[in-house]
């Protein structure tokens, strides 16, 4: 996917910067929402798959090579609101990692490096939605329903 701006008809008047590129880049997450006892439910978070427009190829990177992922776990298919937040590619966070051991146990800091998502019970809304930060920087989401059938 990659999102063609409006100014495509404006030649070369436009500045060369990144904010102004005519094609950006869009990806989509790989997730997969599994089952756990009690009724409850985990998202793994597999990778992401962004598109390249220069090679019309597609770039797939693991859910350890992610910078950051985040979970809505009663996604009202509106407002986004972080419920877990997983920090798996630790070279992009060793500030945050350090400033945050000042207020967080460090065993317990060791669950915000995950690609697996702590246990969650079924939202009103029944919708869960991920939110991956790319290696771009772009933010990419995908949304999973939970049907009726699936909560035990």
């Amino acid at each position: 996917m990659a999102h063609i701006s409006p100014d495509v008809n404006m030649g070369d008047l436009l500045k060369q910067t990144r904010n102004s590129q005519l094609f950006s880049v869009s990806g989509a997450p790989r997730t997969k929402l599994d089952p756990v006892d009690d009724g409850k439910y985990v998202v793994e978070m597999e990778g992401v798959d962004v598109y390249d427009p220069v090679d019309n190829s597609i770039r797939s990177e693991p859910g350890n090579g992610v910078p950051a992922w985040f979970l809505d776990s009663d996604y009202d298919g509106r407002t986004f609101c972080i419920t877990q937040a997983f920090f798996p590619k630790q070279d992009a966070w060793k500030n945050l990692a350090r400033d945050l051991t000042k207020f967080v146990d460090p065993d317990t800091f060791e669950t915000f490096k995950g690609t697996r998502s702590l246990p969650f019970a079924v939202g009103e809304h029944r919708r869960v939605a991920v939110k991956v930060i790319d290696p771009r920087g772009n933010e990419v989401m995908s949304v999973l329903d939970i049907s009726e059938d699936e909560n035990g």
